[in-house]
């Protein structure tokens, strides 16, 4: 056992684990298995005393400390840091006649909108039942519902904070207004938060689910997106996808090994109108499969299929200024067959997300309509280069048509903060980093500095 980990069992009651411990190893893996996290330690703290007490160590042993509640949040930039664990605090409030739920660190996205949806009610949840909110919403987060109600981290009512002196507080709008907005899609640069308390908004009824066709449809199904999302009311998120579905056991048929065309969707509204705004797509011959339905809002996160298991997953993404002709022509020829990619995503944005209010947090606003994701798997060093180069080759034959910005919660690996914020409201988050947390005690996986 080293010194740091008998020092920290001393400070917590929460689990400890450093190098030479059993299980360490497999504790500082993050979710994304393609970053490999060197840490000082690895603490699984029980509460936000525990949090403080680490805080307070680090600040003492001139340590920093990372949070990742659930190993989302991967980063190389961690020699000499402790890695903080909050998920065993998954406390769940739900306030219905305030529409307020308040929530700790490690709370998941899937367990908080099975609270919420006994309300009617639900969060500005993204895509994965398995992510944290508070991580998610640090970094803006980008929700279904985010075209109706904007990013969530402008939702946010007030966080549970430890500051880089160890102390306990609570931020608002009216307490503390500079560290409030920053932490509302700045990142977790600036405190430790263990809680945090957001809006909830009405749900009476969700319609959701995929459609998928041979990837010989593709160009069809792009036509009716672009139809579709031209006139789309604000309640509707529809995302376009190129997909190579591997030839795994666990990928159900008919789609193991297929090459495909898919069209996820999420409407905040009645089934009959949800199917009226996608009735282009019925249109189209060939769909192998068709999983839109009613949904209850628990069952949001099971729309995409995400994986629920960690992988090495290669993420980079571009911010579109439009679809027309030739943004879709030159799309579809960079992109072929996609491989070695196993997804090329565009996602529609626009409505809430294109405004920006007097109340606003760091996330500020995204004016281009239509986010591309590419996504592949490390399942090699030589693997994730190929994966790499592709994602490069798509990016460069699309930059007429992007704006070098990314939305800070879709930064992929070895990116900068730099990309995702406007050059004033960089240089504010990095003045507020050097006033609140001058010994850059906390560190998080883009720092502004």
């Amino acid at each position: 056992m080293t010194a740091i980990g008998n020092d920290l069992r001393r400070a917590v009651r929460g689990e400890v684990l450093a190098p030479g411990d059993d299980d360490f190893e497999t504790a500082r893996l993050p979710w994304n298995r393609s970053v490999d996290q060197r840490v000082r330690a690895v603490v699984t703290v029980e509460d936000a005393a525990d949090a403080a007490a680490v805080v307070g160590y680090a600040r003492l042993a001139g340590l920093s400390v990372a949070t990742q509640p659930s190993g989302h949040g991967a980063t190389t930039e961690l020699d000499g840091t402790i890695l903080l664990r909050t998920g065993r605090m998954r406390g769940v409030e739900i306030t219905p006649e305030r529409r307020l739920a308040r929530v700790e660190a490690g709370a998941r996205w899937g367990e908080i909108l099975v609270a919420s949806g006994k309300h009617g009610l639900t969060g500005l949840a993204g895509s994965s039942p398995v992510v944290s909110a508070t991580g998610f919403t640090l970094g803006g987060g980008l929700s279904w519902f985010s075209r109706r109600y904007g990013f969530a981290a402008d939702g946010v009512r007030a966080f549970d904070v430890i500051d880089a002196e160890g102390a306990p507080a609570r931020v608002t709008a009216e307490s503390d207004p500079d560290l409030f907005w920053a932490l509302r899609g700045g990142g977790g640069d600036f405190a430790l938060v263990t809680a945090m308390e957001f809006d909830l908004h009405p749900a009476p009824a969700l319609y959701g689910g995929r459609l998928v066709w041979p990837a010989a449809r593709a160009a069809e199904v792009l036509a009716v997106f672009r139809e579709v999302t031209a006139a789309a009311p604000e309640e509707l998120a529809v995302w376009f996808s190129l997909l190579r579905f591997p030839p795994f056991p666990q990928v159900p048929e008919p789609l193991r090994g297929l090459s495909a065309v898919a069209v996820d969707v999420a409407f905040l509204g009645e089934t009959r109108e949800g199917r009226d705004l996608l009735r282009g797509f019925e249109r189209i011959p060939g769909a192998v499969l068709d999983t839109r339905a009613a949904l209850p809002i628990e069952a949001l996160g099971t729309i995409c299929a995400e994986p629920t298991e960690p992988g090495a997953g290669l993420l980079r993404s571009e911010l579109l200024t439009g679809l027309d002709d030739m943004v879709t022509g030159d799309l579809m020829a960079a992109a072929g067959d996609i491989a070695p990619l196993v997804s090329v995503q565009v996602r529609h944005l626009g409505g809430a997300l294109s405004r920006t209010g007097p109340g606003s947090g760091a996330c500020g606003h995204v004016a281009e309509p239509y986010l591309l994701a590419l996504l592949g798997i490390m399942i090699s060093p030589e693997a994730g280069e190929a994966v790499k180069e592709r994602q490069a080759a798509i990016s460069r034959a699309l930059v007429p048509h992007t704006t070098g910005r990314k939305p800070f919660t879709c930064l992929g690996y070895g990116e900068k903060a730099a990309s995702a914020f406007p050059g004033d409201v960089l240089a504010r988050l990095r003045d507020i980093k050097r006033r609140r947390d001058p010994n850059g005690l906390f560190r998080s996986n883009y720092p502004v500095l």
